[in-house]
Parts: structure tokens; sequence; C-alpha cells
């Protein structure tokens, strides 16, 4: 950790503020908005969430759905753009390939991190059967929901 970022650290922890973290995904629809929904449910007490795209592609109603389904109300979420959240972050994780490769440089950022999930329409775009598609919809989400209940032992490293 660089001096500049252990002194604005050792300020935030005075400050008693949230660690900032970001989960960026190509449109902001299905993973990200599950990350970060997942990250104020579970970690709301220390970490403010935020999830944004590289493009914008609008809040899939499947993983709303299957998020309801977990106790977790995303439908207020919205999909936006990263120049929307672009404020100093603690952590940026990108969870798609295409966010990884598109992912801008962020001023002020301890670390930048990849965790790519399945894309969980491209799993069930083949798929008739309402059901089944829901179910690539939950995989998905409960990996996520692992990932990010470690999340305050990978801020820890940081």
């Amino acid at each position: 950790m660089s001096d500049s970022a252990d002194g604005s650290e050792k300020v935030r922890q005075a400050a008693g503020m949230k660690r900032r973290v970001l989960f960026l995904c190509t449109g902001n629809s299905c993973r990200s908005q599950m990350a970060e929904g997942w990250a104020r449910h579970l970690h709301g007490d220390w970490l403010q969430a935020y999830s944004a795209g590289v493009e914008c592609h609008g809040l899939n109603p499947l993983a709303v759905q299957v998020m309801a389904e977990a106790g977790v109300d995303i439908s207020w979420h919205h999909s936006k753009l990263i120049d929307a959240v672009a404020d100093e972050m603690d952590l940026v994780i990108t969870v798609c390939g295409s966010a990884r490769e598109r992912c801008p440089l962020f001023a002020g950022v301890a670390r930048v991190i990849h965790h790519g999930f399945d894309d969980p329409p491209a799993l069930a775009g083949n798929l008739n059967d309402p059901e089944e598609k829901l179910d690539c919809y939950r995989r998905v989400r409960d990996e996520i929901r692992a990932f990010v209940a470690g999340l305050d032992r990978l801020i820890e490293e940081i």
C-alpha cells in the first residue's frame, strides 16, 4: 500500500467512513447489480457498494427476480455508466471479461481486481423452459454471493 493510500485509509478509519467498492460489468444489468445487492445486504455496516457498466443495458428483470427470492431487493437499482460513479474507490472489481479489458484507470483507487462470473443471459439464451432459465441466474447469483461474502478478507489485504 502506498503512503498516500495508507494516509487516506487512516483518515477514513478515523472518520468512521465506510470502504467504497465498485463492481464493474459490461452493461450493469445483471452480475454487477447482483454483486452490489449482495455487498449492501451482507456488508452494509462497513462497506458502500456501487455498480456500473462500461455500457448501459438496463436492469435485468430476471436478476431482480432471483435476488428477491434470496431476500435481497435490487428492484430500485438502475443501470448506470462508469462516469456516474467515478469517485474515489477503495476497490474496483470487474465481474466480466469485457469490463476487465475495457476498465478505465481510476484515480485514487487502492486496487483493481478481476473476478469473473458467467453471464446469466448468455447461459439461459437457448433455453425454452422459464424455470431452467431462472436456474442459470440462480447459479450465478449464488456464486456471486459466495465471493461477496469473503470481501472482508479481501479488503483487509489492501
